[in-house]
């Protein structure tokens, strides 16, 4: 089990960015958390198996239709298991 930690940059805030990345997650059995930054990305942490969490990336670099990606920036951790559920948390 892994743990993901992703910033995604660009037109990502006023989309529907956070509710997509969680249907995303929630589809794929991960668990952890989306939330928008003050800067305007929007920060992702998600746990579960590798290949998995490879599946959330490639959605973190297209995101929904409306939005326009330019950066994601990835680091990859051991699992913490610390989450039970993929929420929409408010910073």
């Amino acid at each position: 089990m892994k743990r993901l930690e992703a910033t995604v940059y660009g037109r990502v805030q006023g989309v529907s960015f956070r509710y997509y990345t969680r249907r995303e997650a929630l589809r794929l059995g991960l668990t952890g958390w989306v939330a928008n930054q003050w800067d305007g990305a929007v920060r992702v942490v998600a746990e579960g198996p590798e290949t998995t969490l490879q599946k959330l990336l490639a959605f973190l670099h297209r995101g929904p239709s409306a939005a326009h990606v330019t950066r994601v920036d990835a680091d990859w951790y051991e699992a913490t298991g610390v989450f039970s559920t993929f929420e929409i948390r408010y910073l």
